[in-house]
């Protein structure tokens, strides 16, 4: 439980009663508002105090020099940083000549309000300046998820005690300082005045300012408009320069009256339109905003989360914490990916600048599970950005002697960001995560159009780097060996079993869409002696298995590795990656994150067909004592499966800590951004984990249990144009087809079908009981 908490627990919103300047990067991220194009940290409307400036478009870089001690062939050259652009949240506040800096004065109240069903974050505050003046300042904050382009805010003063000269300066401002990195490897670069000047542009309320990555060559344009609402003697003037386009507004109000600004602001970039076009693009974007105006903004948001909820809730009675925070996680997931349209969703979403804002494996993985049974669009265009970034991964592959793609480890514009080479360019399992995710959206929404226009594409040239990357021993076993799998303190391995087994799945994917699209296939150079050798591959690739263990290695060797030591390891030394060198983890059994535990969630149709229950409960016994999580990806994984095996306390508190990643700050960089995978992974622990929900194909089954502290557990889910309502019990499940044709699902052992006529209940056997598991000394997860 959180024993001091920042923020207030309940259902529907993230409240934040006072202000602690201690924790104001924290706050900023949590507060962040985004739709997948646009990001706006929660940062103070007035600008000052802050903890990380932060406006972000998706897409938007810079690049730098990688350095390296020495060259090697196939190092990447250059790395990309997301890079705060220009910065429209801006309404400096001046109270009768002085600044409204809640570093000075009497702050007499401060409350920030994120309200999930509204879409939008308010503030409210009261504050007396040194010179005895108060005044009360009400805020409320979107970004449009209907509007890709647009963010807006409603600003308002007024004085609370006397007659008080106003004065708003409402600016766009570029190439903003800002904190540097600290030498924590998660954290981003700060790249010094990334933007050069290209237009600036102050016309009575409308300002506007387009500058130009110096490296990266892509040019962004911000603008703005205002509708200001005051006394009679309210007066406006504007004015702007190369970084800073400003409109000051000037009144005098008595106790009672307010001045109103209402700030619309539009954002766009692009790596290949002119200046001119640019201009009017943001032009245009405010000119159909200034149409729906602030109300129709505001409405628009509520009914776009209105349907989304709708579709997409999860309910938990007995854990207000939970509750809270798993919708929060859905909020959060949406936005990074609600209008990313073709582009990637990063590892923070557009929360901050942590990991240089770099997308990952964890996307495809943690990220869009949620998103394709919740909002199936958002994954569609998802992956068709890896589509576009095929052309840099056909070239990485040729650059390291393979075949088809090899897709990053990181990146932001599709090529490898990784200087360090046994984490990047070793973990090759990436691809197989990509085909994963294609194979789960058509499988969720038989979509066969983006199949053939996207999916097979990828699974083509992900099998064939696999085809080109393993090969076969004297006995006709296919091996994959020196690949780093999601474990990244096991590295340059050989027959890592995660990577093994999603390569065996992207395989025979791949093989299968390849006969039911033969004249795309053949488009793309595809014969069935191809596909052939795919399934030969497939069929004979090695999963290591130690008998005397009795288990299943994460990669071939290693249960014969010594163990690390774990009672020597003080608290403050993890994460170990911080602490202690990569080669002492290399060559220890000790395991970052759940990697094996992971493969048996992800590939557990093969589990199932090849162990029985006792083998995965031993598998995960073996695993847990050796698992740090020191990755904010574990907990949720483990979550899963050991409410699978049956420990389901263990799996609550698990579940938990994934929940509270950020609202808890859990790791201690919540300040960077938030752990979008970490949040997605809250959804993977409740409705995988106790609801038991798992894909054979195009058929949905469940398997649930629930932990003591829960009274009741609902979902949603979005299947195959159909909404599938699941509500859980203590000792029934019951199954309520809302929408669409009828559906046959699978509950424990039993065959149900569904036809919208009315729920259908169903008695959950009790689990098999097994002793709990131990974890390393000092990583156990905090018990609820």
């Amino acid at each position: 439980m959180i024993t001091n908490r920042t923020y207030t627990v309940e259902p529907w919103c993230v409240r934040e009663t006072a202000l602690n300047l201690d924790l104001l990067a924290q706050s900023e991220s949590v507060f962040a508002l985004s739709n997948g194009h646009v990001g706006w940290r929660g940062n103070l409307d007035e600008g000052e105090p802050h903890g990380l400036p932060g406006t972000y478009l998706n897409g938007v870089y810079e690049l730098h020099p990688l350095p390296y001690a020495e060259a090697g062939y196939g190092y990447p050259e250059s790395g990309q940083t997301v890079i705060n652009v220009t910065n429209g949240k801006l309404l400096r506040l001046l109270v009768d000549d002085e600044p409204f800096d809640l570093r000075y004065g009497r702050l007499r109240k401060h409350e920030r309000i994120l309200d999930l069903r509204r879409g939008v974050l308010e503030r409210t505050c009261e504050w007396t300046s040194p010179a005895g003046t108060t005044v009360r300042v009400r805020a409320t904050r979107l970004v449009s998820l209907t509007q890709r382009a647009i963010a807006a805010v409603a600003y308002e003063v007024e004085p609370v005690t006397s007659r008080t000269r106003v004065v708003i300066q409402s600016e766009l401002v570029a190439n903003e300082s800002l904190p540097g990195s600290e030498g924590d490897p998660r954290r981003a670069k700060a790249l010094k005045s990334p933007l050069e000047p290209e237009e600036h542009h102050a016309l009575g309320p409308r300002l506007r300012l387009v500058h130009r990555t110096r490296a990266s060559g892509l040019r962004v344009a911000v603008a703005a408009d205002h509708v200001v609402d005051g006394p009679g003697q309210t007066s406006t003037s504007s004015e702007s320069s190369d970084d800073v386009a400003r409109l000051t507004i000037t009144s005098v109000l008595e106790p009672g009256q307010r001045l109103r600004v209402h700030k619309t602001v539009a954002h766009g970039w692009s790596g290949t339109r002119s200046r001119p076009a640019m201009s009017d693009q943001v032009e245009a974007a405010l000119a159909a905003a200034a149409h729906s105006g602030w109300d129709g903004l505001l409405a628009d948001q509520r009914a776009y989360l209105d349907d989304f909820w709708a579709r997409a809730d999860v309910e938990v009675h007995g854990d207000e914490e939970i509750q809270q925070a798993v919708r929060f996680g859905l909020f959060h997931v949406l936005q990074a990916g609600a209008r990313a349209e073709q582009r990637a969703i990063p590892a923070k979403g557009l929360t901050g600048s942590g990991y240089d804002g770099h997308a990952f494996w964890d996307t495809e993985m943690f990220v869009l599970p949620v998103l394709t049974y919740t909002e199936p669009g958002a994954v569609a265009e998802a992956l068709r950005w890896r589509q576009d970034t095929l052309p840099a991964a056909r070239e990485r592959a040729a650059q390291l002697g393979l075949r088809g793609a090899a897709f990053p480890w990181r990146t932001i514009d599709g090529s490898e960001g990784s200087a360090y080479w046994p984490a990047g360019t070793a973990a090759f399992h990436v691809n197989a995560d990509i085909a994963h995710a294609v194979v789960r959206y058509v499988a969720a929404t038989g979509d066969t159009d983006f199949e053939r226009d996207t999916g097979l594409e990828l699974l083509v040239e992900t099998a064939r780097l696999w085809r080109s990357l393993g090969h076969h021993d004297h006995h006709g076993v296919f091996h994959i060996d020196g690949v780093t799998g999601p474990d990244e303190y096991s590295a340059v391995a050989d027959d890592n079993t995660y990577t093994n087994l999603m390569a065996r799945a992207n395989l025979l994917a791949a093989a299968d869409v390849c006969e039911r699209h033969p004249d795309e296939a053949s488009r793309l150079g595809v014969d069935d002696e191809e596909s052939a050798t795919w399934r030969d591959a497939a069929e004979a690739v090695h999963i290591p298995y130690n008998p005397e263990a009795g288990v299943h290695e994460q990669h071939a060797g290693f249960t014969r590795y010594q163990r690390w030591d774990f009672a020597g390891t003080r608290a403050d030394q993890y994460p170990l990656m911080l602490h202690f060198p990569y080669f002492d983890l290399y060559r220890k059994q000790v395991i970052k994150q759940s990697d094996l535990v992971l493969a048996m969630y992800t590939c557990g149709n093969w589990f199932d067909a090849t162990c029985d229950e006792d083998q995965i409960a031993r598998n995960f016994a073996y695993y847990e004592p050796l698992t740090v999580r020191d990755s904010s990806l574990s907990a949720c994984c483990q979550a899963v499966v050991a409410a699978q095996t049956g420990h389901l306390r263990l799996a609550y508190d698990y579940a938990a800590e994934a929940a509270l990643m950020d609202l808890a700050d859990l790791e201690h960089n919540t300040r960077d951004g938030l752990h979008i995978a970490s949040l997605a992974g809250t959804w993977m622990a409740l409705v995988a984990g106790f609801g038991g929900t798992r894909r054979t194909g195009d058929t949905l089954r469940f398997a649930p249990h629930l932990p003591e502290k829960f009274g009741r557990l609902a979902f949603r889910l979005q299947f195959r144009g159909r909404c599938l309502l699941v509500e859980i019990a203590a000792d029934k499940a019951t199954y309520t087809l809302l929408t669409g044709s009828p559906l046959t699902i699978r509950h424990h052992d039993s065959e149900l079908d569904l036809n919208g006529d009315g729920p259908v209940t169903r008695a959950i056997p009790a689990p098999k009981r097994r002793p709990t598991p131990e974890q390393p000394l000092h990583r156990r997860p905090n018990a609820r």
